[in-house]
């Protein structure tokens, strides 16, 4: 039983063939997937900070001598089955300067209301030179109510962080813009579907989604790829020296 639920939650984040049959979310975590896994490697290895790591979804992605995860404590989004290491107080983060080799910031920086003061932080505790991967959504529906503060264009995220020193190596447009139609069309019937008890979602999804999941993949694979609407940005980005 227990080695299922893992799968599972495994699967919410890293997506597998089986995914559509379970996942509401397939077509914008399969994307987010794809581009994180793309990037990993280039991160290189040593001391890796997971800036609002939640469960560590990604960790297996990175090859790094140590790998800590910190989040911050947000009433909107429970923490009580996830892998936080360090908890960021929202002001100062408890690490001496140039303490990290390489950083995963993903899905995080629409959550706080002051993204100045924490990407100054995080660049704080990165040694010149370390590289990181930095994602955020630009399409998506309000969620982790009432912290979701703001969406980023790939044009809004790289003049934010180039402000605080990051260079941006290379970006990816998650979903093109029929699939991510699709995907806020498959969001709408969930939300509608949604009965608050996760056994009964995952039964509903099972007989409701997977058959709009079945049909999105020929569809979106037909279409046209038109890059203006996009679920999520996706950056490899370096710290300035």
């Amino acid at each position: 039983m227990a080695n299922l639920t893992a799968l599972y939650k495994r699967q919410q984040f890293q997506p597998r063939w089986y995914s559509i049959w379970l996942n509401p979310f397939f077509i914008i975590r399969s994307a987010l997937f794809r581009s994180i896994r793309e990037f990993a490697p280039r991160v290189g290895t040593g001391r890796l900070l997971d800036f609002g790591c939640g469960a560590k979804p990604y960790r297996n992605l990175f090859r790094v001598t140590e790998y800590i995860g910190v989040d911050m404590e947000n009433p909107g989004h429970p923490h009580l089955t996830e892998d936080v290491d360090v908890f960021y107080d929202g002001r100062t983060l408890p690490f001496p300067d140039a303490s990290f080799d390489a950083l995963l910031c993903s899905e995080v920086i629409e959550h706080v209301f002051e993204p100045d003061d924490t990407l100054r932080e995080i660049a704080r505790v990165l040694k010149p030179g370390a590289m990181g991967i930095v994602s955020t959504p630009f399409v998506w529906n309000e969620h982790e109510m009432p912290f979701d503060y703001g969406r980023y264009s790939a044009f809004g995220l790289r003049h934010l962080l180039e402000k605080h020193g990051f260079e941006v190596i290379e970006t990816t447009r998650t979903t093109h813009f029929f699939q991510t139609w699709l995907q806020l069309g498959i969001l709408y019937v969930y939300e509608l579907l949604d009965t608050g008890n996760k056994y009964a979602n995952l039964l509903l999804t099972a007989l409701f989604i997977a058959p709009l999941n079945l049909v999105s993949l020929p569809l979106a694979f037909l279409a046209p790829r038109k890059r203006s609407l996009y679920h999520n940005v996706v950056m490899l980005v370096r710290k300035r020296s």
